[in-house]
């Protein structure tokens, strides 16, 4: 179930990498750089984070996916259309990459044994530590931080895979239904403007 998750993650957050990249109006070399820390920086930071060395390095694939997802974006033009950020499109890529790196992230945590606040932790950096590297690397503030309950989302992932954990529910069928769930929050949340604001 982690690969499938991580898999979808790297596809959606290699798109919404480029998007943001473009949007800033980087050279190919940052587009490149801006799409694989977004799809990959993340998982890389939570493979160290449990003493593993990262799934990106020891694996052909995740390289090959996000190569293919720039290669496609670049051949259709992408680069070239009007803003996209707050389209559908972007707000699809990233909402799903979201919710599959805060899923894989619990999961690789749940594995290696963490405790409550390691799963969320590790379920949080999976899914918004490659955007705040890529933020970072752009000179940005990074998104997760303006917007309250983006990172909410990954954070109440991670606390509802630990109880599902705890009381032996997690299944390919539980995860899908996680899933679905928390992608339609996730909608909820953008559509409607939801934040946690400081009072």
């Amino acid at each position: 179930m982690f690969e499938v998750t991580d898999f979808i993650g790297m596809i959606a957050f290699a798109m919404s990498g480029f998007f943001v990249a473009t949007r800033s109006k980087l050279d190919l070399l940052g587009v490149l750089i801006a799409t694989f820390l977004t799809a990959l920086g993340g998982g890389i930071l939570r493979d160290i984070a449990v003493n593993k060395t990262p799934y990106a390095f020891t694996y052909d694939y995740p390289v090959a996916v996000v190569l293919s997802v720039l290669v496609f974006m670049i051949v259709f033009r992408f680069h070239k259309r009007a803003s996209i950020e707050n389209k559908p499109l972007f707000i699809i890529s990233d909402s799903i990459g979201l919710i599959s790196f805060s899923i894989s992230g619990a999961l690789i945590a749940i594995e290696s044994q963490l405790n409550l606040a390691g799963v969320v932790i590790m379920s949080f950096l999976t899914a918004v530590g490659g955007g705040i590297v890529r933020d970072v690397f752009i000179n940005e503030v990074p998104f997760v931080l303006k917007t309250g309950f983006y990172g909410t989302i990954a954070l109440l992932i991670g606390i509802v895979l630990y109880y599902m954990k705890v009381y032996s529910l997690i299944t390919p069928v539980s995860i899908t239904i996680l899933f679905i769930s928390f992608l339609t929050l996730r909608f909820i949340a953008y559509y409607n403007n939801w934040s946690i604001p400081l009072k």
